[in-house]
C-alpha cells in the first residue's frame, strides 16, 4: 500500500510533530517542586497522549484531592515557557518530508491533538511551522477526547472524507488507540520507550520515525 491509496492523513501534534513532551515534562516537575512535591520524572513520562482532565485525574490521585490544579497549570505554563522561548521546540524527523509528499501528490490532511487547540497553535508557531498545518482540530473541538474516537470522525468531517480512507499518524498508545476505534489505517510512531505492545498490536504499521512512512 502507498499514501495514494488514502484519501487523507491525520497528525498527532506533541510527541509526532513536535518534540514538546520532554518540555512539558521538566515544566510540570519544576511547578510541581514549586509548590512542595517532589515527584520522580518517570510520573510525568506516563501522561503522554492524555487529555487535561485525565492529566488533572492523575495529578489528584497522586497528590491529594485538594491539589491546587489551577495554580499547577498557571505555574507549569509559565514554567514551559520559560524553557521553549529560551531553546525553543524542535520539529520531529520526517515531518517535513511526509507533508512534501502530501502536498506533491494533493492529498489532504490535518493535525487532530488532545491538547486545546489555542495550545497547539501556539506550539505550532514557536516551532515556526504554523503555516505548514492549515487545519488543526483540538480536545476543545469535541465532546470526548482520545483515547474515544471523536476527534478523527471530527477530523475526517472537516476533510470532507471518510475516516476509514485516513491513515492516522500516532505517537503515543492513548492515540493509537483512538485511531484503531475510529476505523482508520493507524501508524504508530513511538516517542517512548520501551514501545508499548498492545499499541503495536493495535496498530496496522509501526515505524520508527516519519522518514520511513
Amino acid at each position: 500500500m502507498n499514501l495514494r491509496d488514502f484519501d487523507a492523513v491525520i497528525f498527532d501534534l506533541d510527541g509526532l510533530i513536535l518534540d514538546t513532551e520532554p518540555t512539558y515534562f521538566i515544566a510540570w516537575q519544576k511547578a510541581a517542586a514549586q509548590m512542595g512535591f517532589d515527584l520522580p520524572f518517570e510520573f510525568f513520562t506516563h501522561f503522554s497522549g492524555l487529555s487535561y482532565v485525565e492529566i488533572r485525574a492523575h495529578f489528584q490521585s497522586q497528590c491529594g484531592e485538594d491539589f491546587d490544579f489551577d495554580l499547577f497549570h498557571v505555574t507549569s505554563s509559565q514554567c514551559w515557557r520559560d524553557i521553549v522561548l529560551h531553546q525553543g521546540i524542535a520539529v520531529k524527523r520526517g515531518v517535513l518530508n511526509v507533508v512534501a509528499r502530501l502536498n506533491a501528490k494533493k492529498i489532504p490532511y490535518c493535525i487532530a491533538t488532545n491538547s486545546p487547540r489555542v495550545n497547539a497553535l501556539e506550539c505550532l508557531a514557536l516551532a515556526k511551522i504554523d503555516h505548514v498545518f492549515p487545519l488543526v482540530i483540538g480536545r476543545d473541538d469535541v465532546i470526548h477526547g482520545k483515547p474515544m474516537p471523536d476527534i478523527f470522525f471530527k477530523a475526517a468531517e472537516m476533510l470532507a472524507v471518510n475516516i476509514q480512507s485516513c491513515v492516522v499518524l500516532e505517537d503515543s498508545p492513548t492515540g493509537v488507540q483512538a485511531a484503531n476505534r475510529a476505523g482508520a489505517f493507524t501508524v504508530f510512531v513511538p516517542s517512548a520507550f520501551p514501545v508499548d505492545l498492545q499499541a503495536k498490536a493495535l496498530a496496522d504499521l509501526t515505524l520508527a520515525h516519519l522518514d520511513e512512512l
